[in-house]
């Protein structure tokens, strides 16, 4: 756990996030379109008041590269969701817990800019944790949860439905 802190500590991840959230480098999964984010987030749910928006993020290592992908997800009651992402590719992060870490940074940054600067409500954070003790990243999930959710958040892990995490897998792949 040591290098975990030692990584947020001494890496420019806030900058990088701030830089990516900042830039409306988000995509449209369904074609691919770029969306500004501050425009179109809070349109889609002026247009749908009973959308609820949910935030994910996940990563995979390729090669000498870790790629996440940070996904706002809005789901339409009894009528499907559609998703937006923001693909991001950083020098590859060897450390699992660091990795695992900087997801959920990335997914509560989104939230916090989405709330704070759009007005969104965020109905959840999916975390790419599983709760389960036979996997290794239960061991972040009671600090991951208490976090995002001493953010204002609610937070859910593994075993249950995460939209929003199984949209940024895909996307990561």
């Amino acid at each position: 756990m040591v290098g975990l802190f030692s990584y947020i500590v001494n890496s420019t991840l806030h900058k990088r996030l701030n830089n990516s959230v900042m830039d409306n480098s988000f995509l449209k999964m369904s074609d691919g379109s770029k969306v500004l984010l501050e425009q179109y987030v809070p349109k889609v749910v002026n247009t749908n008041p009973e959308v609820e928006v949910y935030i994910g993020c996940d990563s995979q290592n390729h090669g000498k590269t870790t790629v996440y992908v940070s996904t706002v997800l809005f789901r339409y009651k009894n009528n499907g969701a559609h998703v937006i992402y923001l693909k991001e590719k950083v020098e590859r992060i060897y450390d699992m817990w660091a990795r695992l870490w900087a997801e959920l940074e990335r997914s509560v940054k989104l939230a916090l800019f989405l709330q704070n600067t759009c007005g969104i409500n965020i109905k959840q954070i999916d975390m790419d944790y599983n709760q389960d003790p036979d996997y290794p990243s239960s061991k972040l999930y009671k600090a991951a949860s208490g976090y995002a959710e001493s953010m204002g958040f609610d937070a859910r892990a593994k075993p249950e439905l995460l939209m929003a995490t199984w949209a940024a897998n895909v996307l990561c792949h």
